[in-house]
């Protein structure tokens, strides 16, 4: 269900609203698929849905959706940084499901560390390449 209100969360920073079909195509699932998550979301108060119309947040379900958003791009900004190319996606998607807050929150100020201290990024990318490391 965290893929589903991610989603929905990041097209809804777009439009404010979105269609079932626009969710299964972005998801890559059937629209019947995406149907009963989505009346779950709804029933527990995530979502506002009715049958053939729009999908938007509710207050509790754009906090958590802002989050997992977040949680998103810190993993995948990490998994960028020490040099993850070919399956940062699927990578990153499989994180995100088991990093606990506080490994999250670490790897978010080391991102910020290496930010203020290009320096050491540039001396890590050098050691990979010396010694025949993919990046």
């Amino acid at each position: 269900m965290e893929d589903y209100l991610e989603m929905i969360y990041r097209i809804c920073k777009e439009e404010n609203y979105v269609r079932m079909n626009q969710l299964a195509s972005n998801l890559n699932v059937r629209p019947s698929s995406s149907t009963k998550i989505v009346q779950k979301l709804n029933s527990i108060g995530l979502v506002n849905y009715e049958k053939y119309g729009l999908i938007n947040l509710t207050e509790k379900g754009e906090k958590i959706g802002e989050f997992l958003y977040h949680r998103h791009m810190v993993i995948e900004k990490f998994l960028n940084i020490i040099g993850v190319e070919d399956s940062i996606l699927k990578d990153t998607e499989l994180m995100e499901h088991y990093v606990r807050p506080m490994v999250l929150k670490n790897i978010e100020q080391f991102i910020k560390f290496l930010d203020s201290n290009p320096g050491i990024l540039q001396k890590y990318y050098e050691y990979l390449k010396n010694n025949n490391q993919q990046f």
